[in-house]
């Protein structure tokens, strides 16, 4: 004999989608914010991925590819924040922050644009919404260039330097 039990099924489908919304909130805030830091990254990500293609596709294994991609985007990363922190001339410091804040802001458009069109919104509304994330991704790489571990260095002593120091 079958005992019936009673359920509560509104309770058990409230869970259920309470649950189920929290996950799917917490997985998009995490593809949200990979998506922001690659875009940020975007140069390094892109000279780090085009090397590890490049190795595996001339007879490297897997492994090799990997490891050649990320030693080399972190180069990347490593020359463009001591060549921001070294150069003292304004101009040659902007062409290092361009060098990778305009990928960082395309990235930014075109991962806002793609994000917002899948909302649905209209032409006009994608278009302002992808300005704001090429503003806010590319700011966010000009600061994360501007304050990486070499930023602080010393400045060179110039003569000028040792003749005030000598009167002093």
């Amino acid at each position: 004999m079958v005992e019936a039990r009673n359920r509560n099924l509104l309770t058990e489908r409230t869970t259920m989608l309470a649950i189920g919304l929290i996950f799917t909130i917490a997985a998009l805030g995490f593809c949200g914010w990979l998506l922001f830091n690659l875009a940020v990254y975007a140069l390094p990500c892109f000279i780090g991925v085009s090397a590890g293609f490049w190795c595996y596709h001339h007879g490297s294994g897997i492994v090799a590819a990997i490891l050649v991609g990320l030693l080399s985007a972190a180069i990347t990363l490593v020359i463009g924040q001591l060549a921001f922190a070294t150069l003292r001339t304004p101009f040659g410091r902007m062409t290092v922050a361009l060098l990778f804040t305009a990928p960082a802001g395309f990235a930014g458009y075109y991962a806002a644009l793609g994000l917002v069109r899948d909302v649905g919104a209209g032409p006009h509304w994608c278009d302002a919404f992808g300005v704001i994330g090429t503003l806010l991704v590319g700011a966010t790489a000009f600061a994360r260039i501007a304050s990486g571990p070499f930023a602080h260095a010393p400045a060179a002593r110039t003569a000028h330097d040792d003749l005030v120091g000598s009167r002093l």
